[in-house]
């Protein structure tokens, strides 16, 4: 199950022209005449920055704790600057510390509910005014609501399907402009989770709004691809976070869950960050439109 995400204020210098600057080895100057797309074969572009693309930020929600803390984490310590989002905004500025502190990147902790979009305008603003350009999201940020659907109201419904997909698009909404800008190397990562594959029935709204994140992967993977934007999801199993663990309080849930993992241990947090780490990477260039299983070989045997 998935959870819930230099130093200095002042943004480095670029050496990048802007959007409308001439593209590098095409010759074709910003003001020549023709259509506004150019051909794929020259607008197709990947990372620039070497394995990590250090010099552009990433935005995490959910970052104050489970695996959007450890992705946080993981990305600071390959040079990446992050902006930590989270409703807990004393856990997402101690997430954000310990990124200064362990790796001395730029990092911002705000707070931050994906679900009033009037307010994220102004979240990156203030992301974008600390790092400097924008060049990834994970959204980490996801809830339960467990509740049969023969009982969920509708209050509960909504809750889980705001934080956990609509958030994902108008996210991706907002953020838009600045992975434009933050090319080439820009990329998306929402997490998902195995849920959204297998249904759980007493995780309705759950298993709907992370199947849903798969859909909006792939259609915001054929948009965005075409201006060098890619887009994936991550599906974890059972993952050791603070979402997961009112189930693992029961008696022998850990034991069962563990039992039905072939790899005989649940993930810890960092199993899922190093994916998405290496998602938002060079190492990743040609990878778009796609969901990644972080499971430990839990569906391999076609039940959870």
């Amino acid at each position: 199950m998935a959870t819930v995400n230099r130093r200095g204020a002042t943004a480095p210098s670029s050496t990048r022209g802007p959007r409308t600057s001439p593209r590098a080895g095409t010759g074709t100057p910003a003001s020549a005449s023709g259509p506004r797309r150019a051909p794929r074969s020259t607008r197709r572009r990947t990372h620039g920055g070497g394995p990590s693309s250090p010099d552009s930020g990433v935005v995490v929600t959910g970052g104050g704790s489970g695996i959007g803390a450890a992705t946080a984490l993981a990305l600071a310590e390959v040079g990446r600057a992050v902006a930590i989002w989270d409703r807990d905004g004393a856990a997402a500025r101690r997430v954000a510390r310990r990124c200064i502190d362990a790796y001395g990147v730029r990092a911002v902790g705000l707070k931050v509910d994906v679900t009033k979009t009037s307010t994220l305008r102004a979240a990156v603003k203030r992301s974008r005014t600390e790092l400097g350009t924008i060049g990834g999201l994970v959204h980490a940020a996801g809830i339960a609501g467990a509740v049969p659907v023969t009982l969920i109201d509708d209050l509960t419904w909504d809750e889980v399907l705001d934080v956990n997909l609509r958030a994902g698009a108008t996210l991706t909404r907002e953020l838009h402009p600045s992975l434009l800008e933050a090319n080439p190397g820009s990329a998306i990562v929402y997490i998902s989770s195995i849920e959204g594959w297998i249904g759980n029935p007493f995780l309705p709204a759950y298993c709907a709004s992370k199947a849903g994140l798969l859909g909006l992967t792939r259609s915001a993977c054929a948009l965005l691809g075409p201006d060098g934007i890619r887009v994936n999801s991550v599906c974890p199993g059972a993952v050791d976070t603070p979402l997961l663990a009112p189930l693992l309080e029961l008696p022998g849930a850990r034991e069962n869950l563990t039992a039905h993992t072939p790899l005989g241990r649940l993930a810890q947090p960092e199993d899922i960050a190093a994916v998405v780490r290496f998602l938002l990477s060079d190492q990743a260039a040609y990878i778009s439109g796609t969901s990644i299983v972080v499971d430990g070989g839990m569906t391999a045997q076609g039940t959870v």
